[in-house]
């Protein structure tokens, strides 16, 4: 079981999401665990993501999800940190013609998986990471993100 604390910094989030708690923790639900976990979540806007993004990651622009592992430490299992950027997350799914809501659990799985461990720094890396991210969203009726980008790949190949 997952124990998710969650804190809106961006009122922005209320009108797509009314219940972004809920939200959140519907969509993180389905991704398994081995043991209970702890995560903090906090919906933020563009402005928090790139003070975030440029002190911790020295890259000074914001971006869609931030993911912050927690040390090892004594009691319940703590994960870590992920945050959210309303404007880029909202940026994107428009662009892409994709729901707001399935976009941000898109990126909400995303996140769950860095803090799990997972990483997409390479190919290998990447593939293993997008086809969890896939299977995790199917079981919630949310189209494969990547589907389109693989179809392009075959043809190509």
């Amino acid at each position: 079981m997952l124990t998710v604390e969650t804190a809106t910094e961006c009122d922005s989030w209320l009108g797509p999401l009314p219940d972004p708690d809920e939200f959140a923790c519907r969509v993180l639900a389905a991704v398994p665990l081995e043991s209970e976990a702890e995560i903090s979540l906090l919906f933020a806007d563009d402005g928090f993501v790139r003070d975030l993004n440029a002190r911790y990651r020295g890259q000074d622009k914001p971006t869609n999800v931030l993911s912050f592992p927690a040390p090892p430490s004594p009691g319940p299992r703590q994960l870590g940190d992920i945050v959210l950027a309303y404007e880029t997350v909202a940026r994107e799914a428009a662009e892409a013609g994709k729901p707001f809501s399935d976009h941000t659990a898109h990126l909400l799985v995303h996140g769950l998986l860095h803090l799990l461990g997972y990483d997409h720094e390479t190919d290998a890396e990447a593939e293993i990471m997008e086809r969890r991210e896939a299977e995790i969203l199917e079981t919630l009726d949310i189209p494969d993100p990547y589907a389109e980008n693989r179809a392009n790949t075959q043809i190509q190949a």
